[in-house]
């Protein structure tokens, strides 16, 4: 635990240091947000505050992570460091760079066409790297094919079905991340309660390298909430939710304790339940009524409250609260 506490301390000097020059640097290259207009109009103040703060957050991990591997082949250190970190490093790594370029095409002047990859191209990229990560995972070594079960002490292996599982946790929680990053500091201190309460499992199971792996992911998610806590001074970005959500999914799996992810990040089972629902609702009302219904006043679920009249803190701060107990829930659960 102290290694992995020490991890994240590094973490986050290493991303804090250098977030100020990232801002500067993003604001010469004009690379500021596009708010939709049909998000809430309180929000249109915010057009133009620098974008891709994610990579802010994936360099410093990234980096640690190289670093230990290089190191650990090299016979420099004898710290445990397992192979499948290189997995980690890869779903990071390859759902950050989708990440970057959708939010490129996104920013006009840069993309061309200002909107962003279409859906059904990020999608495929999705579940092609979702699907090599399945693969390696199924044929390892070692082979992750197992599932803990609250109430019962051993895992339960369930062969190939591990795969398409695995494609469908990654893919949907990169997509709810992505969708619940949009009030300032929400879905970086979702993340990192989550990234904590899975490390905390790993401790639990001995599983050292995906523990430090957590803590030092949860460490440069401090430090970019540094500079993204209300008035946020920039935003995450696809380049950032994107790989946080993919990679979380991944840990939930190589912890075993996958069926307590929707326990853990039931805000982000919220907010992508609740575009499911409206989107569902609406089509569904439409073909049967001629015209469309809503059944929240807009999607995802923070906007919600937030046309309800509560404050974008407000909004933040229960969603936060509600992710502290739900994570408390959720290690709790993994240790019966």
């Amino acid at each position: 635990m102290a290694y992995a506490l020490t991890l994240g301390a590094v973490s986050f000097l290493l991303a804090v240091f250098w977030g100020r020059p990232l801002i500067n640097t993003l604001k010469k290259l004009g690379i500021g947000k596009q708010i939709r207009v049909e998000e809430p109009d309180v929000h249109q103040v915010k057009t133009g505050t620098p974008t891709m703060g994610g990579i802010l957050i994936v360099v410093p991990v990234l980096l640690i992570t190289g670093a230990l591997n290089v190191a650990n082949y090299m016979g420099l250190t004898n710290i445990a460091i397992g192979q499948s970190t290189l997995l980690l490093f890869f779903c990071l790594g390859s759902f950050s760079i989708l990440g970057g370029i959708d939010d490129l095409q996104g920013i006009k002047g840069l993309g061309g066409r200002g909107i962003g990859l279409s859906p059904r191209m990020k999608s495929s990229f999705q579940v092609l790297f979702a699907t090599i990560i399945a693969l390696v995972l199924y044929f390892g070594p070692p082979q992750w094919d197992y599932v803990g079960v609250p109430g019962f002490p051993d895992f339960f292996r369930i062969g190939w079905l591990i795969m398409p599982i695995t494609v469908l946790i990654i893919v949907f929680t990169s997509n709810a991340v992505n969708l619940t990053d949009g009030l300032d500091s929400l879905a970086g201190s979702i993340s990192s309660l989550a990234f904590i309460c899975y490390g905390t499992i790993a401790y639990l199971q001995e599983q050292v390298y995906l523990m430090a792996f957590c803590f030092a992911v949860a460490g440069s998610l401090l430090a970019f909430l540094w500079y993204n806590a209300h008035p946020a001074e920039m935003f995450m970005g696809d380049v950032g939710s994107l790989p946080l959500g993919a990679t979380l999914g991944l840990v939930a799996v190589m912890t075993g304790q996958w069926l307590l992810l929707p326990v853990v990040g039931f805000v982000f089972v919220m907010e992508a339940g609740s575009v499911i629902l409206q989107v569902t609702y609406f089509k569904w009302t439409k073909r049967l009524y001629g015209e469309g219904r809503r059944i929240f006043k807009m999607s995802p679920l923070h906007y919600h409250f937030e046309l309800l009249g509560w404050s974008e803190t407000q909004v933040k701060e229960r969603f936060w609260l509600i992710g502290v107990m739900c994570g408390m829930l959720g290690v709790a659960l993994a240790l019966i």
